[in-house]
């Protein structure tokens, strides 16, 4: 039988508040491996093994694998499903409910609009960020008294990374002859990573160089971790950006650095970087993870790599991953907002759609990864795999109709920011996480009965078993889940999911909760507009007024006004009239 276990690396893309979308995938799909192990060696059980070997992320979604890391050692505990009593009841037992959904507070507005980290004359972001220190100090560690070895659907060491937007950069120069000799083309680069090795014992002589050795147990490297944690998510100019302290090897040794920085070293010492959200520049990471993995591949079939030149190594990676009776390892991404069709565009001169349109295409280039054009050609590859947002919600006809992507959680709308209006909003996308990975893991995290049986690691994982609750129809074929469940099927067209205070399965809120917010929102864009430059008593008196009754007024009125247009437009508003704000 074979004892190769096959390799499931996560991606998890940006999300800000629908954050609680991924945290609900990894909660189901941690899940249903847990179950697995406590089955295995049963009667008609799958013997073959699967194993997490990398989780890399961006934003949101690189918070969640140092989160998801930290839970590696402690056992999470499923939450209860919650009914109307039980509705808002924290769960500090699941750290990925309690991290995303619980967050620190039901109500996460007030909390973001408190004017106490606004300093004379200074300002760091737009929103108060003292609540993402809080949650990261407090769940990005492990739970000694819950100790545990780390389980078999993990491979140890754990490799976890997260993007990071480096504002200052990695400088380097290229030659240029010029009029007068020779003249140095300055340049820098922007997109970094901080790269964790996690350890569950005591930390090795020697790490993998580029990876920072992380062990919870003892609390090593805990501090690069958060802040690493911290800085992915600093969306710009919204809420603050952050510091992270590395190691110069640690950043020089980076798989993804490496070539630039052995011609342009780092000074030896402390490193220290200041970072926006990983996702500006690489929102979802897939093919850094898919690079991985190619790289234990070579060594894995070295003898079929040996003195192959690089586009025959291409070609044969390409072989192995993507044919689903050959793979050995997959990359799954977790992407709420995953890309949508391209909408028509507006060729309005403008100056405001202009600018809109230069940030968008600044980083839609910035994003780019032309490495994977030709790859993105293709329709049937094993190599990679995406849950993505996706229900029936009931339009104002009362049919039901498909939603799928940002459209179909609670957290899609105002950028990403109205899950932290309404806890409700983060229970919907935290249990449609969980529902749609059970989906993906039943229908579509599949391999072909053709495949299977030419596939050694799943042909003997299924052998001599009965095999008739494991098999499902994908594309008119048998197939078999390479991750099996053990639960009952949801019905078709029945959704797992509580019925929210509106009545239905679909959480709504009301414009009474979004005037509530005017008050904090005012009294922050004062502090805000004063602070903004250097000025003296007698025009801080001027200005106050004036803020007061133009700039403050209009400025919260149009923020209270986009809130209410943006959940009406999203379906979570029960009682919007269309009217704008214009008054006190």
């Amino acid at each position: 039988m074979s004892q190769k276990p096959f390799r499931l690396a996560i991606t998890m893309a940006g999300a800000v508040s629908a954050g609680a979308y991924t945290a609900g995938v990894m909660d189901y799909l941690l899940e249903a491996l847990e179950e697995w192990e406590k089955r295995r060696g049963q009667r008609d059980i799958p013997s073959h093994r699967v194993v997490i070997p990398i989780l890399g992320g961006a934003s949101a979604g690189g918070m969640t694998a140092i989160l998801a890391a930290s839970t590696v050692n402690n056992p999470i505990t499923p939450v209860p499903f919650p009914n109307a009593s039980n509705m808002f009841n924290e769960h500090p037992e699941n750290k990925l409910y309690h991290s995303w959904v619980d967050l620190i507070g039901k109500d996460m507005f007030p909390k973001m609009l408190d004017p106490s980290d606004i300093q004379s004359q200074k300002i760091i972001s737009l929103l108060n960020s003292q609540f993402i220190d809080d949650i990261a100090n407090k769940m990005i560690r492990a739970d000694a008294k819950r100790w545990r070895a780390a389980p078999a659907y993990f491979e140890m060491p754990l490799k976890i990374f997260t993007t990071l937007s480096n504002l200052e950069g990695f400088a380097y120069n290229v030659d240029m002859i010029a009029g007068r000799g020779r003249a140095k083309y300055n340049m820098s680069v922007h997109n970094d990573y901080a790269c964790f090795e996690l350890f569950e014992n005591t930390i090795p002589t020697k790490n993998t160089p580029g990876w920072i050795p992380l062990n919870f147990n003892i609390n090593e490297n805990l501090d690069t971790a958060r802040s690493a944690a911290m800085a992915t998510g600093a969306f710009p100019v919204g809420l603050r950006s952050r510091e992270v302290l590395r190691k110069s090897e640690d950043i020089s040794e980076i798989k993804w650095h490496k070539e630039m920085l052995t011609s342009h070293p780092l000074k030896p010492g402390i490193i220290k970087t200041l970072n926006i959200d990983g996702g500006m520049i690489n929102n979802e990471p897939f093919e850094k993870v898919r690079e991985l993995l190619d790289d234990d591949t070579k060594l894995a079939h070295a003898a079929e790599f040996a003195n192959a030149t690089q586009q025959e190594t291409d070609e044969l990676l390409k072989q192995i991953n993507s044919q689903f009776s050959q793979f050995e390892n997959t990359v799954v991404m977790i992407d709420p907002f995953p890309s949508q069709d391209p909408k028509p565009f507006d060729f309005s001169p403008g100056l405001l759609n202009v600018i809109e349109k230069t940030l968008a295409a600044m980083t839609s280039q910035m994003r780019a990864k032309p490495k994977d054009y030709e790859t993105a050609m293709e329709t049937a590859d094993a190599s990679r795999f995406m849950i993505s947002p996706s229900r029936k919600v009931e339009n104002k006809h009362g049919i039901l109709e498909d939603r799928l992507g940002e459209t179909a959680i609670a957290s899609g709308t105002l950028g990403g920011f109205s899950g932290f209006i309404s806890k409700e909003f983060r229970i919907h996308d935290y249990y449609l996480g969980r529902y749609n990975c059970e989906v993906f893991l039943r229908d579509y995290f599949v391999v072909p009965e053709v495949d299977m049986l030419a596939n050694p690691i799943f042909r003997d994982g299924y052998k001599d078993i009965d095999t008739s609750s494991y098999v499902s129809e994908y594309e008119g074929q048998l197939s078999y889940p390479i991750i099996p469940l053990f639960t009952e099927r949801t019905p078709p067209n029945e959704l797992p999911m509580p019925v929210f205070s509106a009545g239905s399965n679909w959480p709504k809120t009301t414009t009474a909760v979004v005037d509530a917010f005017k008050k904090p929102l005012k009294i922050r864009i004062e502090k805000l507009l004063l602070n903004v430059t250097k000025l003296s008593k007698f025009s801080n008196f001027l200005v106050l007024a004036g803020a007061r009754i133009v700039l403050n007024r209009t400025i919260a009125n149009m923020v209270q006004n986009t809130i209410k247009k943006s959940l009406n437009d999203w379906g979570l508003l029960t009682d919007y009239d269309g009217k704008e704000e214009n008054g006190d």
